[in-house]
């Protein structure tokens, strides 16, 4: 007889928002994904996938720095998030990792963990992994919002 385990479709969006948070303050660096030492938008996401399942699933590619940039017509950014990321319906919710056209009609180029109702983590060049007001400026560049998946490799998707 087999029994049905029934696993969240999402990953705990309270512990997602505290990993989140536990990486303010971290230093921006370019290409880094070191929580205290240094990371970009995309290493925030990274570092809390590691402290939500461990291992990455894939390595991300070399990539510019530059928001502006308009040179693809592919979307690798968002192509990864899809991949490894849950597709969910609705506004953005706490835990939600969100993906920003920065240039309209650009690829998705910065991303961040969206902490409240109106506002979320993202790693800001120059500064450091802060907490910003998910207002109209963002929502208008909002390209979409992806969970972390609920459950991979039968693990648990939260660890203390």
């Amino acid at each position: 007889m087999t029994v049905a385990v029934n696993r969240p479709l999402t990953a705990d969006p309270a512990a997602v928002v505290a990993l989140a948070r536990g990486w303010l303050g971290t230093p921006y660096r370019h290409q880094a994904s070191a929580k205290g030492a240094g990371a970009d938008c995309l290493g925030l996401v990274r570092g809390v996938w590691r402290e939500l399942y461990g291992a990455e699933p894939e390595a991300p590619p070399p990539y510019g720095p530059d928001w502006n940039e308009r040179f693809a017509a592919s979307e690798p950014l968002l192509s990864a998030a899809r991949r490894h990321l849950a597709h969910r319906d609705g506004a953005p919710r706490p835990g939600d990792v969100l993906m920003f056209r920065i240039v309209r009609g650009g690829p998705v180029r910065h991303c961040g963990i969206m902490t409240d109702q109106d506002r979320f983590a993202h790693a800001y060049a120059g500064r450091a992994v802060i907490e910003s007001w998910f207002n109209r400026w963002w929502t208008e560049r909002l390209a979409e919002a992806l969970s972390f998946p609920g459950d991979i490799n039968g693990g648990a998707p939260w660890r203390n």
